[in-house]
């Protein structure tokens, strides 16, 4: 039994159905990338897909070649995605939501009517591209920080930036996928670009870029952050480095502020164990386990995505949901040993 259906054009051919099984099956990882950036969560992305397919795999018979089967598929991802926008609002990050505050408990809140931007492993976003270039501007449109800036937009605008500026397709293709003019096409990207501009966007350093000292400049955080040696930290955060710790929607900024929390109601993480793991989005991450308040062993506390810049930590992100990013960038729910 096919994960689709059990038959194509009514009638049962194991040989048919397992063909076009493979031919949806071999675009499953480009159009989970491009849910990924209209959606902002994995999770959410790996619906949209299997439901994309499924409605593919119903509807084949409907398609009788008029366009390639990727341009169909994409057709059919862009109205799942629509579809699930109706019911959701945008994924921010608490940067997006208003001004640092101060690092005191009385001002960390769960905002229950927010979805969190949410990373992904970069595996899981990977892209094939034949050109250096275009594999560079699809490498950098998974990043975090162009993702919530993507949020930005309402999602006719995101499809059509995206389509057009990150997969390289003409003003004439996006516009026969939306139904809509060339002319429509072109005027929402010009407003999306101009939302872009003006949305400030932090970018660290991709991995894939890295240098020696980069990489050694990561170990010693790891060490001193499993040390809680404030003083060794100092020397590797940026003095205007941000922090900030989805679902609360808390952010602070400047590195005196983040130490004053880990030092008042974060002192819970003193002792921590940090694990590398995958990068998310295209960014170093890691998973850190706090000492257990039962006072035996760790318990998963922060998937952390760092971001590198001139030599330095200028922003660390603490995603809370461990039982959902643990098991998705390969870490252990239980800390090993």
């Amino acid at each position: 039994m096919s994960a689709y259906g059990s038959n194509v054009g009514g009638v049962s051919a194991p040989t048919a159905s397992t063909d076009l099984e493979r031919q949806l099956e071999e675009h499953r990882g480009e159009l989970r990338g491009y849910c990924y950036r209209m959606l902002g969560s994995p999770f959410d992305a790996d619906d949209a897909v299997q439901e994309t397919l499924v409605r593919a795999w119903k509807a084949y018979d409907e398609f009788e070649g008029r366009s390639s089967l990727r341009s169909w598929l994409y057709r059919i991802a862009t109205n799942v995605c629509l579809d699930m926008h109706r019911g959701d609002k945008r994924r921010p990050m608490p940067m997006d939501l208003g001004p640092a505050r101060e690092p005191v408990m009385s001002n960390l809140n769960v905002p229950t009517e927010i979805s969190w931007l949410e990373p992904a492993p970069e595996h899981y976003l990977a892209t094939p591209a034949a050109d250096p270039a275009d594999a560079a501007i699809i490498s950098d449109s998974v990043r975090l920080a162009f993702v919530a800036a993507l949020q930005q937009l309402p999602p006719k605008q995101r499809a059509s930036l995206i389509l057009c500026e990150v997969l390289q397709w003409k003003a004439a293709e996006v516009a026969e996928l939306l139904d809509t003019s060339v002319a429509s096409v072109n005027s929402a990207l010009q407003r999306a670009r101009a939302t872009l501009e003006s949305t400030p966007v932090f970018s660290g350093t991709p991995e894939s870029q890295l240098s020696k000292d980069d990489r050694e400049l990561l170990a010693r955080y790891v060490k001193a952050f499993e040390a809680y040696d404030m003083e060794a930290l100092t020397q590797l955060i940026h003095e205007d480095a941000t922090q900030s710790m989805p679902p609360f929607d808390l952010w602070l900024s400047g590195r005196d502020d983040m130490f004053t929390w880990w030092l008042g109601p974060g002192i819970g993480c003193k002792g921590s164990r940090v694990l590398p793991t995958t990068s998310a989005n295209g960014s170093p991450a890691f998973g850190q386990y706090k000492p257990s308040e039962s006072g035996a062993g760790f318990d998963p506390w922060a998937l952390q995505v760092v971001e590198l810049r001139d030599g330095g930590i200028g922003q660390i992100t603490f995603f809370l949901d461990t039982e959902r990013l643990f098991p998705l960038f390969g870490l252990p729910l239980e800390f090993p040993g």
